[in-house]
């Protein structure tokens, strides 16, 4: 069957797509599916994946550190205080991606969130977990969806609370990075349970 579990250099089982590149292994191994709590850290998280939305993840992990140097660490109270001057610097800085529609919903989102109490968005995103027993271990790539009930609620949510730039695909990619699924395949060496 493709998409199974597959060794890596060191001998260890990992799901397929952690095998390409160095940079993949680390992120698959100390970041992906791991859970992530706090707001900054939220909002950083759904911000990189809608900048992923469209390219390579890979490319996006690559500028990671271009992107926390733009947009102050993805703090939201330093973000959502970001002038126009503060826009065009973004839509020139080689370091991210300068994507104008992208940029200008991550300095709306923070402007909507800063108006939010402390750990509501931790909250909601959260909410929207599926209990782990619902949830069997994949043992392949095929059986790992793009969309789920559960992240077709959270964008749903999300959007009705007025964020942008966020359907259920990456609702969905936001709930695996941040580990609200654990869609590492059964055999992998990062599967939690």
């Amino acid at each position: 069957m493709s998409g199974e579990v597959l060794a890596g250099p060191d001998g260890a089982l990992r799901c397929p797509w952690a095998l390409s590149t160095e940079d993949y292994v680390t992120y698959h191994d100390e970041e992906w599916g791991r859970p992530v709590h706090g707001d900054d850290a939220l909002f950083e998280r759904l911000c990189l994946e809608a900048f992923q939305s469209g390219l390579s993840w890979i490319t996006i992990l690559r500028r990671r550190e271009g992107f926390r140097a733009a947009f102050a660490g993805f703090r939201i109270g330093e973000v959502a205080a970001f002038t126009e001057a503060d826009r065009e610097r973004l839509l020139a800085d080689t370091g991210i991606i300068r994507n104008r529609a992208k940029i200008d919903a991550t300095l709306g989102n923070a402007r909507t969130l800063a108006d939010w109490e402390p750990g509501r968005l931790d909250r909601l995103i959260w909410s929207h977990a599926p209990k782990p027993a619902d949830r069997p271990a994949p043992r392949s790539t095929a059986e790992v969806p793009a969309v789920t009930d559960e992240s077709t609620a959270l964008a749903k949510a999300l959007k009705r609370d007025g964020l942008r730039f966020i359907g259920p695909t990456t609702a969905y990619a936001l709930m695996q990075a941040c580990g609200l699924v654990d869609d590492h395949l059964k055999s992998c060496i990062a599967r939690r349970s």
